[in-house]
């Protein structure tokens, strides 16, 4: 009898990891256009809050993915949607990055330019991101739903379930 694989495998950490920062990132982006017609500070304050966590959180899901990758590779019909998924997800991760270090520039007053101009500047690599982000959302939903990857595939009577 065959018996199902512990649900908390290398491969799974990746989905698990990856979530919170598409969300928290886009929310971001969205918080950060706010900012640029509002004279509050709480949706700068709160953009740049879900900025820097969410920037680290996709960090967090590129070595989770570069973990899952030795062993999902190995079963995808075509490799070549997993390292676009992995160039797009490189790709947003360091424009998030430069936002985020543009943003702390801004707090501390390093970089002489206006506030506005700044703003502007760090909206606008977060709206390239958040593009390649969604991008590499939708290369990573066809690993899974039309690869299979990282996905346990059960026998054809399911006796393991039993």
């Amino acid at each position: 009898m065959n018996e199902m694989p512990e649900f908390l495998r290398t491969e799974v950490w990746h989905p698990l990891t990856v979530h919170f920062p598409i969300a928290l990132l886009l929310v971001a982006t969205l918080f950060k256009f706010l900012t640029l017609f509002s004279k509050s500070k709480t949706w700068e304050n709160a953009g740049s809050l879900l900025l820097y966590i969410g920037t680290i959180g996709a960090w967090l899901a590129i070595f989770t993915g570069d973990l899952a990758d030795g062993i999902v590779a190995r079963e995808l019909c075509d490799p070549t949607v997993l390292k676009a998924h992995e160039n797009f997800a490189w790709i947003l991760a360091w424009l998030f990055s430069l936002s985020t270090l543009i943003d702390i520039g801004r707090i501390l007053k390093l970089i002489p330019l206006k506030t506005k101009i700044i703003n502007i500047l760090t909206f606008s690599i977060m709206v390239i991101g958040s593009g390649y982000l969604m991008y590499a959302g939708h290369l990573g939903a066809k690993l899974v739903y039309q690869q299979g990857a990282g996905v346990y595939h059960p026998t054809e009577n399911c006796d393991e379930f039993n």
